[in-house]
């Protein structure tokens, strides 16, 4: 694949991963869904990271050093927003953290998160001129 391929491939997969984190949401699965609201992120970095850089995207979860890679300037508030999302990660994946996850991940507190992440992407979406 070449570069533009490539990137297509992570936008085209952190749309779906959106897509599906509110399906998540719709069927009250809320845990999930902001894990995959973290995983959409995620890819829309890595790719913007092959974007700008023409770099491979790095193999890397945390969502503040991806959002450094890219070389954009983040406001705090975007970026105390991606260190919370990325602790959706975890919380969502390990069984220890996951049943106290459960309890946190309520229906207004992911619908919070699913907004800004919304706004988010749509807001760094901007930095992808011709793809």
């Amino acid at each position: 694949m070449d570069q533009e391929e490539i990137v297509k491939y992570w936008i085209d997969a952190s749309d779906g991963d959106f897509d599906l984190s509110r399906n998540l949401f719709e069927s009250k699965r809320f845990s999930y869904c902001l894990f995959f609201v973290h995983l959409s992120i995620e890819k829309l970095l890595k790719g913007l990271i092959v974007y700008k850089t023409s770099n491979p995207a790095p193999y890397e979860h945390n969502l503040v050093r991806l959002a450094e890679a890219t070389g954009i300037t983040y406001s705090e508030e975007q970026l105390d927003l991606l260190a919370d999302i990325t602790t959706f990660n975890i919380k969502a994946r390990y069984d220890d953290f996951k049943n106290q996850f459960h309890k946190t991940a309520t229906s207004e507190y992911t619908e919070k998160y699913l907004s800004e992440a919304k706004q988010f992407i749509l807001w760094l979406k901007k930095y992808f001129q011709k793809i």
